[in-house]
């Protein structure tokens, strides 16, 4: 026969493999927390080119994979962003709703705009309780072409 406590280990076992973290049985009531908001893929493309005061750019459409195991109002992905390597924000999107039922998710943001002499931008997702902190993608423009992989934060 299994015990209460072996039955919550099994259930904080099972909550932890899809992304719940932080399990506890306060006053006889289950409370789960949902961990950081996740970046698991991007694609982007050029919908434009011009010039702003000045500076040749590009004009891309980021479609972005975030993961986030949302709760509900009380804690989901709210948002992602599009950053220069030096953490300065270029674009955000704002999501409007929690996610509880489709994970990952993808949305897009358009309108994005580079300079051409920007080599490479980082994209994070943020959550309502955590704010950032999840992985990370990076996109590198090697020849011309954007190149995607995890990013890496420098030690």
């Amino acid at each position: 026969m299994m015990t209460s406590r072996s039955r919550l280990k099994l259930f904080r076992a099972l909550l932890a493999s899809v992304g719940f973290v932080g399990v506890s049985l306060g006053s006889g009531v289950l409370h789960a927390q949902a961990g950081e908001a996740d970046i698991v893929g991007v694609a982007i493309s050029q919908t434009a080119q011009g010039v702003s005061e000045g500076v040749s750019e590009g004009v891309y459409r980021f479609d972005v994979s975030v993961s986030h195991a949302d709760t509900g109002w009380e804690h989901y992905a709210n948002g992602y962003e599009v950053l220069d390597l030096e953490g300065n924000v270029l674009a955000t999107r704002v999501l409007m709703h929690p996610h509880v039922n489709e994970r990952p998710f993808t949305r897009s943001l358009s309108g994005v705009q580079i300079p051409q002499s920007m080599m490479a931008v980082r994209v994070r997702a943020v959550d309502s309780v955590h704010g950032t902190g999840g992985q990370e993608f990076l996109l590198e423009k090697i020849d011309g072409e954007w190149q995607v992989s995890v990013f890496q934060a420098p030690e």
